[in-house]
């Protein structure tokens, strides 16, 4: 704390997760996130942790099962079709209730795509992506400083509900450099309370099972009803959004990570020439802002959604808004990036609708 250094947005988030107290690193390498990997094969020795570079995604994934179940604060990243391979994983994790932490530095899709910045990964991050009714918790930066932050919120919405956590960055955020001060102390892991689930030496106490599945009739129909409980719980307490010029605004943006970015500099730009224009920049996009942006929708009557993907947090907009106002979209696909120009071009013509 306290001190501002010049990093690429990969090794702030890599760097950011030492700090917050990660130990195990199992991963395979893919372009926009390769820095991260690379970052913690020499900095996890550093600090007494283990870096692995698994044969594959699907390995890594797994790796992170059995080290979180030790009670390790543990970590992965990937690109998206890396993500979709450690999907069965995070399904498995999610059952397990083991608290893990992995990144997506996303690039253009589907198929192998391209390695530029994409916002695609959206339904993936935030509908689970994986089998089975569950859920991750899921934050956007959009910034190398919220890179570098954010990993810390994760580690610890993780460990206090038993969940997955994960941050979705665009490549461009995973590659970019800018100055970044962290605003929270180092955390040493063995000053962490003690966690009475995890597996490892007896001590007298009872046998402890770690497991995805249970086949005794109706038991995993009431483990489900019991993780929604839980995943209700996040929603009510974990939602973190920010919200810029909406009081009095006629037309409201809603954009995440570099978009977001994007869209507050047309913001600026409109209220230059007289465009009262608002900003909502979802931060956690599971929890999706519902409430913030309902209540927004009963004043706010035209609604732009911006993405570098053809549209895909719109959906959740669109279920936000319940039909309280006219919904409109920008989106640029697979390694198209809007400009603050093209933006407001696009809120002119909205408003002479």
């Amino acid at each position: 704390m306290g001190e501002r250094t010049l990093m690429k947005g990969n090794e702030a988030l890599a760097e950011g997760a030492v700090r917050a107290g990660c130990r195990f690193f199992a991963g395979y390498p893919i372009t926009p996130q390769n820095e991260i990997p690379e970052y913690m094969s020499w900095r996890l020795p550093e600090v007494g942790g283990t870096f692995i570079q698994a044969e594959s995604e699907v390995a890594a994934i797994n790796m992170l099962f059995g080290a979180s179940a030790c009670g390790a604060r543990v970590m992965t990243s990937s690109s998206g079709p890396g993500i979709s391979l450690k999907q069965e994983g995070i399904s498995y994790t999610s059952s397990a209730e083991l608290p893990i932490f992995y990144a997506s530095v996303v690039r253009g899709g589907p198929g192998l795509g391209n390695i530029a910045p994409s916002q695609g990964d959206y339904f993936q991050a935030t509908r689970g992506g994986g089998h089975g009714d569950y859920r991750v918790f899921v934050m956007a930066p959009n910034s190398v400083s919220e890179m570098g932050n954010f990993p810390k919120i994760c580690y610890d919405v993780a460990e206090k509900y038993r969940v997955v956590t994960m941050i979705l960055a665009d490549g461009l955020l995973g590659q970019m450099m800018e100055p970044i001060e962290y605003d929270f102390e180092p955390v040493d892991p063995a000053t962490l309370p003690p966690k009475d689930w995890t597996l490892g030496k007896q001590d007298g106490r009872p046998r402890r099972v770690v497991r995805s599945y249970d086949l005794r009739p109706g038991y995993m129909e009431k483990h489900v009803w019991k993780l929604m409980a839980k995943y209700r719980r996040i929603e009510e307490n974990e939602v973190r959004y920010e919200v810029l010029k909406v009081d009095d605004a006629d037309i409201l943006i809603v954009a995440y990570g570099t978009c977001s970015r994007i869209s507050k500099a047309a913001l600026a730009l409109g209220r230059k020439e007289n465009l009262k224009i608002g900003l909502l920049r979802p931060i956690t996009l599971w929890p999706f802002p519902m409430k913030v942006l309902n209540d927004l929708a009963s004043k706010i009557k035209k609604i732009l959604v911006v993405e570098m993907s053809a549209g895909q947090m719109i959906e959740d907009v669109r279920l936000a808004v319940e039909g309280k106002a006219e919904i409109f979209f920008h989106g640029r696909p697979a390694g198209g990036i809007p400009t603050d120009v093209e933006i407001l071009g696009v809120i002119k013509k909205i408003c002479v609708k």
